[in-house]
């Protein structure tokens, strides 16, 4: 190693030379010492951190990357956990007698029974399995299945969730997370898969932002337009133009105190007749998850703000 560029290393330990005030310290890692360049002083040779790799590499093209999956929050024991195999075979491969597979088996099961033990524990087991059932149902990303595990992490570390059902608070996390990452996931969505109803699942969602502190943006309108585009088999030009129409709506202020689906099921229904993919009222409402009324109400609003020439 260059000593250029051992000089000022970042150590957490020695930073300044107690002997002339010196901030040239120059670390050996091989020795284990730090020694001041300015007046030759070992600074410090005890509880040394090593930050360098403990391996050798012997060839350029071995891989000497640590081995191991990563740490998941949506697991239980966060992956890090032990499991005892049931081939019921010992070290040699060769099978076990009957006594030693009963032995082997009771050890299995309170090994499962320890792994989750309190009531914390208990509490994490089932819902985390609700978590990954509602968000394979819904289709959600594990980048943010993760992010939920953690937020529902904290939840329960700050006792929130005492006296309310999992599956509500599971479906508002998801919700919020949904929310904050831009994923278009409504709540009538996250009710029907949860089992529950929406106004359950927002009066959680509306307690957790408020005790935790949580900054959600609001939904924009906008980030429904693929969506929507795409389950009706529309064009690129039709996204395009929805999503032209809703900016404009948008600056003019005409999607607040509005539901964002059915502003952008208008918008959507809109650029499909100005672009000549008709699709009908009754097909953008089923894919949107709001009423016909609702869609007619919006399309009229646009039509007549935005000042549309189109004809229904």
């Amino acid at each position: 190693m260059c000593p250029t560029h051992v000089i000022l290393e970042a150590v957490d330990l020695v930073t300044k030379c107690p002997e002339c005030g010196s901030e040239k310290i120059r670390v050996d890692h091989g020795k284990g010492e730090a020694v001041c360049m300015n007046c030759g002083l070992i600074v410090s040779e005890e509880e040394m951190i090593d930050t360098g790799k403990e391996w050798r590499s012997f060839e350029d093209s071995e891989d000497s990357s640590r081995g191991g999956s990563p740490m998941k929050y949506v697991k239980l024991n966060k992956g890090l956990v032990t499991m005892i195999d049931r081939r019921g075979t010992d070290l040699r491969g060769n099978k076990l007698s009957s006594k030693g597979r009963a032995q082997m088996y009771r050890l299995i099961k309170w090994h499962k029974r320890a792994s989750v033990s309190s009531s914390m524990q208990r509490n994490l087991s089932i819902a985390l399995t609700e978590m990954r059932r509602v968000a394979s149902y819904l289709n959600i990303p594990d980048t943010l299945v993760e992010a939920a595990a953690l937020l529902y992490r904290k939840t329960v570390k700050k006792g929130l969730i005492r006296g309310r059902l999992i599956e509500a608070v599971v479906a508002a996390v998801l919700y919020t997370v949904c929310r904050t990452y831009h994923v278009p996931r409504t709540l009538n969505e996250m009710a029907e898969a949860s089992g529950l109803t929406k106004k359950e699942i927002g009066r959680t969602y509306r307690f957790l932002v408020r005790e935790l502190n949580l900054g959600v943006p609001l939904t924009n309108p906008i980030h429904y337009i693929p969506r929507f585009a795409s389950e009706l088999n529309l064009s690129g030009e039709v996204q395009e133009e929805g999503r032209r129409i809703l900016e404009e709506a948008i600056k003019k202020g005409l999607i607040s105190g509005r539901g964002p689906t059915g502003v952008a099921a208008a918008a959507v229904y809109i650029a499909g007749l100005l672009k000549g993919e008709r699709r009908t009222q009754k097909e953008v409402a089923n894919v949107a998850g709001v009423t016909e009324v609702t869609i007619r109400n919006r399309y009229r609003e646009l039509k007549k703000r935005l000042s549309i020439d189109v004809a229904a």
